[in-house]
């Protein structure tokens, strides 16, 4: 909202040498942003003057320019020789002189130059070269503005070009901020300047009088709240549109960011930005009948005030007359009874509307005015009568009319709910020994009404509060202690950092969650969050083993419609990564990502009817109804590798991805998560046969690691290989426990020894590595898979399978022999289990 200075000092009081930032220093004090200062960039010199002759010339070029002789007045150097292109003014007119030295908007300095073979020295003015407005069809005649100044007085100061005005943020629940009526009290908040209301009239001079019909029929209110509660219209006869609007009004509107558009019009944008409640001014004899207020019925079209033809929808809320629709209301006037320059009459309309009504007719229609951004946040229900009587009195000031006692007005009963605010209460909330002097004035200060509260006889217990009526936003204690804090000053609250409870925090899911997507990134891979949105197929692809069809949850409104499903696995949204990745060059990728999933269960209906009202906590038994409304929703980890592990440099071939590598990205999230995570072949739909491990904890299955199927990334155009892997990784992190506990380091040496193992090709060899590890006991350390051999020297259907093993004794130095004991112990067990022999 602009507030333009001038206009602001009629209100409340400003120091005469308050500055913009002054000013917008108090305004944040009491809790509003400042946004910019706007002045008009104009410096003089620039003067009256009166033609004293005009000389028309006509050029080689089919235009006439006027060689004028202008008296700027014997101070500004007597008179001066101008050429002027425009032609609506005659000799003796004052006008307004730019003499050389001046700068207009634009910037625009002025000189003396020459121009069609006459030095100009200096320049006559129209209204938009100087920043009033739009208008440059002909320079401004003061007379026409009304205006009969001295020659060679400054134009600057009579046309009010001097005024600025300050713009603040106005936050939505606080529309009165919208007017000058509203920011003038809170200037008066900041400083303890004296305001004045300029609502505050007798309430016997604003009765609209009688003679006019007006009817509210609204039959489908919004939320029961009927469309217009408040409807009054007054009529001024004999008006004339073509006087002038006085400068200051001009100067104003300007500032304030409005154009001007005829007096009529402004009249009505200026009471708008005085009062905050929007008016609308029809032309009396194009109506037709009275006035009814209803909502639209199917089908029904108007036309508006921009030109357009407009479909409404039945919850549109319409001014309508004889001849059907003649606003929307609140938003926009229709084009069939607009103000021109024909109107003689004017019946001017002032009301109160539904915000909800307001605010979803102006979205609807794509129709954001500054009428509709009042009403959608609520005016002051008391001023429509005085905002009416406003425009009529300047429409017979300034527009030359006659108030008739020709009206009408519907009333409503305005209730205001009071508020029981507790002793003590405030303090409490804003941490500041607030006494209770402080705290009555402060609501007394913005309009409220303050009485003690009793009880049993005993002392007053706090206070009953009784918000005003343009405080739509006041509506519990909470918002009243908001306003104390306010008023008395931000800046009294003290800075003291609180103590956080025992017990808060990170769970240890989150702990570890973002323990292993650290150690991921530690690990070169790239986190790539994607949307949960999928096909059906992709869900059955990926979300089961055998690539069976799937329960999954089928969106009512997708962003995508062909993506309609939330996402049971990670993997569709890293191939669709991968693929936008190598489409544009990228084609070496470690991708992983930690997000949700949705599982549903076959056979359970989810989804709910129930709709909790808003500003307050849905009951525990609500709660639980939501709750049970979605599908459960665990969270994943999943990663892709396709490309180079290592690229191509001088002296070393390039490196292609390859299973192991998937299998370290496990092992990495196992040593993150502190669990020891088992691979066993296993097959999926998605991945190629032979090729898929099966990764579980103490036993249990939490996810699988493998090679792409060919035909998956053939569809996922991703040339190449590629591995993924996917872990429910808050079941491994549930498997887990919640503590991590580090093996000391032992300070004796290692002793280490191989053995190769021969046994049947269909044998796991994680399965014959478990048997070494459990048969060698404690003293070994570490079993690691070096070598797979199949081929001559073995038997038909046997493979050697090679372990690379370490033995270490936290409490002394082993000896080969302890070491190769514990080595044949474990060799024992695999023999037992699966007929293994030690390869010669």
């Amino acid at each position: 909202m602009r507030v333009p200075i001038s206009w602001l000092r009629e209100y409340v009081d400003v120091a005469p040498d308050a500055t913009a930032e002054d000013v917008l220093a108090s305004f944040v004090s009491v809790g509003f942003e400042e946004e910019d200062v706007h002045r008009f960039e104009i410096s003089g010199p620039v003067v009256v003057g009166r033609v004293l002759s005009i000389e028309p010339e006509p050029q080689k070029n089919g235009k006439t320019i006027n060689w004028c002789q202008v008296d700027v007045g014997v101070e500004n150097g007597g008179v001066r020789g101008i050429v002027c292109g425009a032609h609506n003014f005659v000799v003796g007119d004052k006008v307004v002189v730019s003499l050389p030295g001046a700068v207009l908007p634009g910037p625009f300095p002025i000189s003396a130059r020459k121009t069609y073979g006459h030095v100009s020295d200096g320049m006559i003015a129209s209204a938009r070269e100087l920043g009033l407005g739009d208008e440059h069809d002909g320079i401004i005649v003061l007379a026409t503005l009304g205006l009969d100044p001295e020659v060679g007085s400054d134009a600057i100061a009579l046309l009010h070009l001097d005024d600025f005005a300050v713009d603040v943020n106005v936050t939505p629940d606080r529309g009165y901020a919208f007017s000058l009526r509203g920011l003038a009290r809170e200037y008066a908040h900041a400083t303890g300047g004296e305001f004045r209301d300029p609502a505050e009239r007798d309430f016997s001079d604003l009765q609209p009088g009688s003679g006019f019909d007006i009817r509210v029929d609204d039959s489908s209110p919004i939320r029961g709240a009927v469309g217009a509660s408040e409807f009054v219209v007054r009529v001024v006869r004999d008006v004339d549109p073509s006087r002038p609007t006085p400068p200051w009004m001009i100067a104003r509107l300007s500032l304030a960011g409005m154009r001007s558009l005829g007096v009529l019009i402004d009249i009505t944008n200026y009471v708008m930005l005085e009062l905050g409640n929007p008016i609308h001014g029809y032309d009396l004899d194009r109506l037709q009948g009275g006035i009814v207020v209803r909502r639209a019925v199917e089908g029904e079209r108007m036309t508006t005030l921009d030109s357009q033809d407009r479909a409404l929808h039945v919850e549109d809320l319409l001014i309508t007359d004889g001849s059907g629709p003649i606003g929307l209301a609140g938003v926009m006037g229709g084009g069939t009874t607009e103000m021109s320059d024909e109107t003689r009459n004017v019946l001017i309309e002032a009301a109160t509307f539904d915000p909800v009504t307001i605010a979803r007719t102006a979205r609807r229609h794509k129709l954001p005015s500054e009428a509709s951004k009042r009403f959608e946040r609520g005016v002051d229900p008391l001023i429509p009568f005085v905002a009416a009587r406003r425009v009529a009195d300047l429409m017979v000031e300034l527009a030359g009319g006659t108030l008739t006692d020709e009206g009408g007005a519907l009333y409503a009963e305005v209730e205001i709910a009071g508020i029981d605010l507790p002793r003590g209460f405030t303090q409490g909330v804003v941490g500041v020994d607030y006494t209770d002097e402080e705290i009555v004035s402060a609501l007394e200060m913005i309009g409220a009404e303050v009485t003690p509260a009793t009880g049993s006889g005993a002392p007053a217990q706090g206070w009953f509060v009784i918000p005003p009526s343009w405080r739509r936003d006041l509506t519990d204690k909470w918002t009243l202690v908001e306003e104390v804090a306010r008023i008395h000053g931000l800046d009294r609250i003290p800075s003291i950092l609180p103590t956080p409870p025992s017990g808060r925090g990170y769970t240890a899911l989150q702990i570890g969650r973002t323990r292993v997507a650290d150690a991921l990134a530690a690990a070169g891979f790239v986190e790539t969050p994607s949307f949960p949105f999928t096909t059906e197929q992709h869900n059955d692809l990926h979300g089961s083993a055998s690539g069976a069809h799937l329960p999954s949850i089928r969106l009512a409104n997708a962003l995508d419609g062909q993506a309609p499903f939330l996402r049971r696995s990670l993997v569709p949204g890293l191939l669709q990564t991968a693929h936008r990745n190598i489409s544009r060059g990228l084609v070496d990728l470690a991708l992983f990502e930690v997000g949700s999933v949705f599982a549903p269960e076959d056979g359970v209906a989810y989804g709910t009817d129930v709709v909790p009202p808003l500003g307050q906590r849905p009951s525990d038994e609500t709660l639980a109804e939501l709750n049970a409304s979605i599908p459960p929703q665990p969270r994943l980890v999943s990663a892709l590798l396709t490309g180079n592990i290592t690229p191509r440099q001088p002296g070393r071939a390039a490196e292609h991805v390859d299973l192991s590598d998937a299998l370290d990205a496990v092992r990495v999230i196992a040593v993150a998560a502190g669990v020891e995570i088992d691979v066993e072949q296993t097959q999926r739909a998605a991945l190629h046969p032979g090729r898929a491990g099966a990764l579980s904890v103490s036993g249990e299955q939490v996810g699988y690691v493998g090679e792409l199927h060919p035909q998956v990334s053939a569809d996922a155009d991703l040339p190449g290989r590629a591995y993924v892997l996917e872990l429910d990784l808050d079941r491994v992190l549930t498997l887990a426990g919640h503590r991590v506990v580090a093996e000391s380091l032992s300070t004796f040496p290692a002793a280490t020894q191989d053995v190769s193992l021969v046994v049947g090709v269909e044998v796991p060899a994680s399965e014959v590595r478990t048997a070494l590890v459990e048969g060698a006991g404690d003293l070994l350390e570490s079993a690691r898979l070096v070598d797979d051999y199949r081929g001559e020297g073995l038997g038909e259907g046997q493979k050697s399978l090679s372990f690379a093993l370490r033995f270490r004794a936290s409490d002394r130095t082993l000896t080969a022999a302890e070491a190769t004991e514990a080595k044949l112990a474990g060799v024992a067990v695999a023999a037992e289990r699966f007929g293994a022999t030690i390869r010669d």
